[in-house]
């Protein structure tokens, strides 16, 4: 099993990056391979599998075979010579992308390559970005870049022009279905994870193995039946917003905790002589700035569920809409909720339901800016109950 057996639906990029890889181990065209990439592509469409891939394809000797050491521990996350950053916090800044772009000067310690696989590159501040520029502009001989990020519009066009752009599409639900499939999942929960999670993989592998994440896109899924007021509609805010941030703490919590045992233990925690007193005070600016580290991934991990709960409801709402215009139930993302979907056909026509469709993509949007979730979910379940001219109730 190759590399790239793990990008799922991507025929045209995986031969792009294929290419690249025998290029960039003396093989085919010299112009296979380069230092910068932007790949692209919608949530859920692989992303960062396509540029951890890539990467393993340049530190394995064979070119992403899939069974070397290299491959295994590229894919892992431990190789020595692939990097891969998760921006945690709304945004990705100078200080951080400058220690990148150090490390990036130095010379890989295994192989040829050294890979740099930046997961949401679109996060990065001007400042992050223009710092990145110039290690790419002057690129070391084994240093690799792998940008990722939703749309080659969400990066500065210097960095644009600076990159080859591989985009990638939506996975198809029957070539979500078999990975699913190959990774032991039953063929009817396989092909239900496929749909309910519009072709996100992530999404799809969490469906199929996670009961607790079925039971909660259950409840998100409700919320369009239960917005009988006003009064409903912000207790349903609250209440999602709630749900959010339980999911984050569960999330985030045995991480964080680890994280303060590592940090205490640098300090001393737990060595011969060194009272725990001594080892607080020590650690006292290091632990501060640590919990503030914690406070925004929270905040990022709480936008993150919302947006999740805001995608099931946009396909409810895809489904109404399919079923007002007369498309048959195998084209439905919930066939298994067709009698609520019929049910809120029957209630308002397709210009109300394009409207919530609509008041859903602001509200996504917005969560990837500085708007408090709690108004955005008030905002948008207003919206949801009393469609009107998109945008009218979202803050700004």
């Amino acid at each position: 099993m190759s590399v790239w057996d793990r990008v799922v639906g991507q025929p045209e990029a995986v031969a792009q990056f294929q290419h690249a890889a025998q290029s960039a181990h003396g093989g085919g065209s010299a112009f296979g391979m380069t230092h910068a990439w932007l790949i692209t592509g919608p949530p859920g469409s692989g992303r960062s599998v396509a540029g951890i891939a890539l990467a393993a394809s340049l530190v394995c000797p064979r070119g992403g075979c899939g069974d070397c050491d290299a491959c295994h521990t590229a894919m892992a996350g431990s190789h020595p010579d692939v990097e891969v950053v998760r921006s945690q916090t709304l945004s990705m800044g100078k200080d951080q992308t400058k220690e990148l772009v150090t490390r990036g000067a130095g010379a890989p310690s295994s192989g040829a390559w050294r890979c740099f696989v930046i997961q949401d590159a679109d996060r990065m501040t001007e400042a992050a970005a223009n710092t990145l520029l110039k290690a790419i502009e002057e690129p070391t001989r084994a240093t690799v870049w792998i940008l990722c990020a939703p749309s080659s519009e969400d990066l500065l066009p210097t960095i644009r022009s600076r990159t080859r752009h591989v985009g990638l599409k939506i996975p198809s639900r029957h070539a979500v279905a078999q990975l699913l499939q190959s990774e032991g999942v039953e063929p009817a929960l396989a092909s239900f994870a496929a749909a309910a999670s519009q072709g996100h993989i992530g999404r799809a592998r969490a469906l199929a193995t996670r009961e607790e994440v079925r039971t909660r896109r259950a409840l998100v899924l409700r919320i369009p039946r239960s917005l009988t007021s006003i009064t409903a509609a912000y207790a349903m805010a609250h209440d999602l917003k709630k749900l959010a941030e339980s999911e984050a703490k569960a999330h985030s919590q045995e991480v964080d905790e680890g994280e303060n045992r590592e940090m205490l233990a640098a300090f001393g925690e737990g060595a011969t002589g060194i009272s725990s007193a001594k080892v607080k005070r020590l650690a006292g600016k290091a632990m501060s700035d640590l919990a503030k580290q914690h406070t925004q991934r929270a905040s990022r991990s709480v936008r993150n569920e919302l947006d999740r709960y805001f995608v099931d409801l946009l396909g409810f709402y895809r489904d109404v809409l399919f079923v007002q215009h007369g498309f048959s139930s195998g084209s439905l993302i919930n066939p298994d909720m067709r009698p609520s979907i019929e049910s809120a056909a029957q209630l308002d026509d397709s210009v109300m339901t394009l409207r919530r469709i609509e008041a859903l993509s602001g509200a996504r949007s917005q969560l990837e800016g500085n708007v408090p979730p709690a108004l955005v979910c008030e905002s948008l379940m207003v919206q949801l109950l009393h469609p009107v001219t998109v945008g009218a109730l979202l803050p700004t």
